[in-house]
């Protein structure tokens, strides 16, 4: 079997380390906001070239306390892609704004600066990019089109940790950015966790009070919050994995420019890299017209495959009533025709063409 992402491989090569500092956390019995959280906020950081990098419970919760911390609430409407995992339009919600969803780059699947002119009203508040499957958006372009609007700008990179555009890490362009760590991301920890990163020490203070219950200082509280901490032991084992990000990176995207140079004759679309952000797959996702055929062949030989995502957020129930008679045509495309395979650091060249092999024979037929 070829599962999507080979954790157990990863696990191993890490074990002695991980395993050492759980036992030093143990014996400790520090388990709340410790030394390990605190050293991972400061590692990570500096890795993403920020000033604050705060550890949160999910990917998710970072979002949400992004959005909070600057400002966005109630009334106000947050232009977004369609063409991602719910919880980005669910940290919207959570803070009374509505999303506002917007067509992406039928290349990129990110949602492009046209889109967001488009749609930007006098409740347009801000704006959030997804950086879909790894690939970074747009972000001098929006970036540009944030300031002459007055719009925050908070990017989600629950898929991007270590993507680049021009040597900038995705995270660090605007007000604020949300990191999820589920343990299949390219930074992922055995767990949920997630982090939030800005420049700006108001936002970052008060991101620091709503992750502890409202609290700077014990037992003392000076607004609703939550209780959404970084776990000790996902920080240890976050620790271990920020020290190779890099190599983990590399290593998908080995796999990821293998598998498109031996499709490249296929009828098939591989994925597409804009030569201005380095994308680091966090999914290696295909747009093929015989999909159901293909992925059927793959499950057949025990191949791990999956659609990303077969329904898009302005056709799902939960947002049924809002984007009643929305069309967002290449987001529907891209949802009808797309399908990710194996990708993680330690797929062999092999193993990727064992895969191309049976998509081949599939489409052969």
């Amino acid at each position: 079997m070829i599962p999507m992402v080979n954790l157990k491989a990863q696990y191993s090569e890490i074990q002695d380390e991980i395993l050492s500092g759980f036992t030093e956390t143990l014996d400790n019995c520090a388990f709340i906001l410790g030394p390990n959280v605190q050293a991972f906020e400061k590692e990570a950081a500096h890795y993403l070239g920020v000033k604050h990098a705060i550890g949160c419970a999910s990917g998710t919760d970072a979002l949400h306390l992004a959005l909070r911390a600057v400002g966005i609430g109630p009334g106000d409407e947050v232009i977004t892609s369609a063409f991602t995992f719910i919880a980005t339009a669910e940290a919207i919600k959570y803070v009374g704004a509505t999303p506002v969803f917007v067509d992406v780059d039928p290349g990129t699947f990110n949602i492009t600066p046209e889109n967001i002119l488009k749609a930007i009203t006098p409740k347009t508040k801000a704006v959030m990019p997804v950086h879909l499957f790894g690939q970074p958006a747009d972000l001098y372009a929006i970036k540009a089109i944030c300031e002459k609007h007055d719009l925050k700008l908070i990017e989600d990179c629950a898929q991007s940790f270590g993507a680049t555009v021009s040597s900038q890490q995705t995270g660090s362009f605007g007000d604020a950015a949300g990191f999820s760590f589920f343990p299949s991301k390219n930074l992922g920890c055995f767990g949920d966790g997630g982090l939030v990163v800005t420049n700006c020490d108001d936002t970052a203070a008060k991101i620091k009070q709503y992750r502890n219950h409202g609290s700077d200082v014990r037992y003392y509280h000076d607004v609703v919050g939550y209780n959404s901490r970084l776990d000790e032991l996902q920080a240890v084992v976050l620790r271990a994995k920020l020290k190779r990000i890099d190599q983990y990176n590399s290593a998908r995207r080995h796999a990821a420019h293998l598998y498109s140079e031996l499709m490249a004759d296929l009828p098939l679309t591989t994925p597409y890299e804009d030569g201005v952000g380095v994308h680091v797959y966090h999914q290696y996702t295909l747009l093929c017209d015989r999909r159901d055929e293909v992925m059927k062949a793959l499950q057949d030989k025990q191949i791990g495959c999956a659609v990303y995502y077969p329904v898009p957020l302005h056709q799902q129930n939960v947002f049924k009533d809002e984007c009643e008679g929305l069309s967002l045509p290449v987001t529907e495309s891209i949802a009808a025709h797309c399908f990710s395979l194996p990708i993680c650091a330690n797929l062999s060249d092999e193993t990727v063409k064992q895969i191309v092999s049976v998509i081949r024979t599939a489409l052969s037929d």
